[in-house]
């Protein structure tokens, strides 16, 4: 064989080896590349609050006019339940509101907050529920609680987070649940007893609050800025305020509901 063809030939076995790596590197199995560990995007931190600036603002919420009676809610169906009782549409005691959700509904921009590892607790005794207004946070576990003798089904009927329905015997174990995303006023209802209702505000901050028997409430440590705070009622609406809260400011801000 002459040197010409000898180069020739090693050549092309140089390009044939060539060739057969870029095929078995093309060829490599798909589990190979979906079992490789992924990586988890990145949770956003929460935005720092100076301590030494922080600021509250309280208030109480009233009602003008003469409050509607309450009206008397029939349990006679479930011995369990201890016959009558009154619904809470309207709590209004001496001019003062209870029930009302205040939260800050704007002012703290792009602002994120961790979500609190303690539990929200929903009781269910004496056939209602307990609180029958409360505040959680976006994340944050609601652990329910059945404290009577008789099987709850307990159903939350949300327009923009999942809905569930679980039934719960007495004594159950608790229920731990959660919501994703911020809703205002979201309804929660028993299956088995019509009359039990209540409602979960969802937001994405901790500054939120429920009135008290005493109309009052109270809402801590908000950096200084513009805030406007949104008063809710499940009857009589949403009313808004605004409030400029300097560093170690203490503001009041009163909200009035009418009769409709």
């Amino acid at each position: 064989m002459n040197r010409k063809l000898w180069v020739v030939l090693l050549g092309l076995c140089a390009i044939v080896s060539v060739g057969l790596v870029l095929l078995t590197g093309c060829s490599k199995k798909p589990s190979e590349e979906t079992n490789a560990p992924a990586t988890a995007p990145p949770t956003a931190a929460s935005t720092p609050i100076d301590p030494a600036t922080v600021a509250s603002v309280s208030g109480t919420v009233s009602f003008a006019g003469t409050a509607p009676k309450q009206a008397k809610i029939d349990m006679s169906q479930d011995p369990a339940c201890k016959g009558m009782n009154m619904a809470e549409t309207v709590a209004a005691d001496g001019g003062k509101l209870a029930n009302v959700f205040v939260y800050v509904k704007s002012g703290l921009g792009n602002r994120t907050f961790d979500v609190p590892s303690a539990a929200v607790t929903i009781d269910q005794s004496g056939c209602k529920y307990h609180p029958h207004v409360l505040g959680v946070m976006a994340g944050q576990t609601l652990k329910i609680v059945n404290s009577d003798p008789t099987t709850h089904n307990i159903h939350p009927t949300p327009a923009d987070n999942r809905e569930w329905n679980e039934s719960q015997p007495p004594q159950a174990v608790a229920l731990e649940k959660n919501f994703a995303r911020e809703e205002i006023m979201l309804p929660v209802k028993c299956n088995q007893h019509p009359w039990m209702k209540m409602y979960v505000n969802v937001v994405k901050s901790p500054f939120y609050a429920v009135t008290g028997p005493d109309g009052k409430f109270e809402i801590k440590g908000l950096p200084p800025g513009d805030y406007t705070l949104a008063f809710v009622q499940e009857k009589l609406g949403t009313q808004e305020q605004k409030v400029t809260l300097t560093a170690k400011d203490s503001k009041t801000v009163d909200a009035t509901f009418k009769a409709e």
